[in-house]
């Protein structure tokens, strides 16, 4: 008579009831806070560079020079347009002046021959040559009113040739309009650039802060909107590399529009990256936090394992044999699994050497680990 089976040894752990994160598990990408083509917006050959391609740039920062001296020319062009104008100015200024205190004086003699013809005392031929020659006044203060008003229209288009002309002049010094990172120089000193040309001098992007881009399933959208009311939902971004680096932020943008390729909504989270771990075009693993299950029975990942049926554990027993239990898994978190129905706390499950078990096999617990936890 053969005896019992021998003991299969097997890796255990216990299930136990913990607060465990809500949230949603995505592949996202690291985009530029905000990214600028640098252009010239005047013509003309480029001078000099002022800084060195990959570098860290401030806002305000000269990068580039184009040859001011034919914008120089132009200023002082314009400058002397408005002295002229403000001469001739005062010229018809003075003429108005002079031609009105003519007018009054004529105004006054045809006022008095009027007086002197109605007493008959001169001829009103007399009062005519002077009533003509203040009408004459009269028309020559039109003329000088006029001749003024042409003169301050003239003056205000040569002094918006002056604000252009100096407009032109501070373009010839290209500044960084924002902070960030430069990329590969796309023109060299010594080339002739257009005004905003095709090809940019250089591209600036904005790392600090950062965007990370990620999508996540139309049907927890939401979910995601009623957790965002009110406060901004902590997002984190590991990298994807040994170390699993990470880095915390909030979430920024949902999008106005599903995706009906894909059936996933993207959001935006912003990170702060003062240390520029984060780097335009590059994967992360998100996790957006979206509240806590309380009291949730967790156990680890590798002790769940998938089947026909469904989802399973084994359950070592008082008895120190197996039983399978089929299971209701919950959201995961890093390296656990929460178990809504199956397993309670405190209960023992295999998490290595599944293979070789059945229902009923006895085994033997090699090594474990005991996940911290509440009781119940």
């Amino acid at each position: 008579m053969s005896g019992p089976p021998p003991a299969m040894p097997v890796t255990v752990a216990q299930a136990a009831v913990q607060s465990v994160p809500m949230g949603v598990r995505a592949v996202g990408t690291v985009e530029p806070y905000a990214t600028v083509q640098v252009k010239s917006l005047v013509a003309g050959p480029l001078l000099k560079v002022h800084f060195v391609e990959g570098s860290d740039v401030k806002a305000g920062d000269l990068l580039f020079e184009v040859d001011p001296r034919p914008y120089r020319e132009a200023l002082r062009q314009a400058q002397g347009a408005v002295a002229r104008d403000q001469a001739q100015m005062r010229q018809a200024e003075a003429n108005l002046g002079r031609d009105q205190a003519q007018l009054r004086n004529a105004e006054n003699d045809a006022a008095r021959y009027q007086t002197l013809v109605n007493e008959k005392i001169v001829s009103k031929s007399q009062f005519d040559q002077y009533k003509t020659n203040a009408d004459a006044l009269r028309e020559s203060v039109r003329a000088d009113q006029a001749a003024i008003e042409t003169a301050r229209a003239t003056l205000e288009t040569d002094r918006a040739a002056v604000d252009r002309a100096q407009l032109d002049l501070s373009y010839c010094e290209i500044r960084a309009p924002l902070s960030g990172r430069t990329g590969n120089l796309l023109v060299n000193a010594g080339n002739l650039v257009k005004a905003n040309g095709d090809t940019a001098l250089v591209v600036i992007n904005q790392v600090a802060p950062i965007f990370v881009s990620f999508g996540v399933p139309q049907q927890q959208l939401d979910e995601v909107r009623q957790a965002s009311r009110g406060q901004k939902l902590a997002v984190t971004a590991a990298l994807q590399d040994g170390e699993r680096k990470s880095l915390t932020g909030r979430l920024s943008v949902i999008d106005n529009t599903i995706d009906a390729t894909t059936g996933t909504i993207r959001l935006k989270a912003v990170f702060d990256n003062q240390d520029h771990m984060l780097w335009p075009g590059r994967f992360v693993d998100v996790s957006l936090t979206l509240g806590t299950l309380k009291d949730a029975v967790v156990v680890p990942s590798e002790a769940v394992q998938a089947g026909q049926k469904g989802n399973y554990v084994y359950v070592v027993k008082k008895d120190q044999t197996v039983d399978l239990r089929m299971v209701k898994t919950g959201p995961a978190v890093p390296g656990k699994l929460v178990i809504e129905s199956g397993v309670a706390n405190g209960e023992t499950v295999v998490t290595d050497g599944q293979l070789l078990l059945r229902p009923g096999v006895p085994v033997k617990a090699v090594s474990g680990v005991k996940m911290s936890g509440q009781g119940s």
